[in-house]
């Protein structure tokens, strides 16, 4: 992984190198959108290695086989992705590694809130390739890139600021239990797709309570999808 170094005049971190080879994640569950993505950076740094996923579980895969990356491009839409729980998983899972948010949803609600959730940057899809590779050498400089055009001032209400401070104290587990509570599925379910026991399951569903401060499942539910604002089905991707 090259990350940045100070310099030997201690003016702060080098130069994001061209040449340089770099290891990136492109997560994303539409092909071209991947194919485009990868030859975008091909070009614009000549010694990359690319990998893509095409899912949350792809990209979990992934990133435990090949540890040493410097950073994962994800969409927000995706097979087990739910709004921004892939997000929060990603932070929660792998600190180590920026996550840049790419995405077509481009309201300033979304992009402050990929920011709170510990994302590095937010590209839009539409963005020009040169303004993409100044932003990703920002990131990989260890900074931070959004749209300047884009007034991430905006205000929220108390709870829902509560609420994303609260969603973000969740382990990399209990984001994915809370993720599967959210499409519906029972006990036994989850425990049968993480390969746990349903005691165990159990026991991170009354976690999840807790933190989120409700009394039910139905409730973290709802108190999950507050946070979506009906931006996630698949055409918006």
């Amino acid at each position: 992984m090259k990350v940045a170094t100070e310099t030997d005049s201690g003016r702060g971190p080098s130069p994001v190198d061209a040449a340089a080879r770099y290891r990136f994640v492109v997560a994303d569950d539409h092909p071209l959108f991947r194919g485009a993505m990868r030859e975008s950076l091909a070009n614009l740094f000549k010694s990359a290695d690319i990998f893509e996923a095409g899912g949350l579980d792809d990209l979990q895969t992934l990133l435990e086989r090949e540890g040493d990356v410097d950073l994962v491009l994800l969409d927000l839409a995706m097979p087990g992705v739910r709004g921004f729980s892939g997000l929060l998983y990603l932070r929660a899972q792998f600190p180590g590694i920026p996550v840049v948010v790419v995405s077509a949803n481009e309201e300033p609600s979304v992009i402050r809130r990929c920011m709170e959730f510990g994302a590095s940057g937010f590209l839009p899809k539409t963005l020009a390739v040169d303004t993409m590779r100044d932003a990703i050498r920002r990131v990989l400089e260890g900074g931070v890139w959004t749209p300047p055009d884009v007034d991430l001032t905006g205000g929220e209400d108390v709870i829902t600021r509560d609420l994303v401070n609260r969603l973000s104290t969740l382990t990399p587990q209990q984001v994915r239990v809370l993720m599967m509570l959210s499409e519906g599925l029972l006990n036994k379910q989850i425990a049968f797709e993480l390969k746990v026991s349903e005691a165990t399951v159990k026991a991170h569903v009354s976690a999840i309570l807790q933190k989120l401060g409700v009394e039910s499942r139905t409730q973290a539910v709802i108190a999950a999808s507050r946070i979506e604002s009906g931006n996630w089905s698949r055409p918006v991707n």
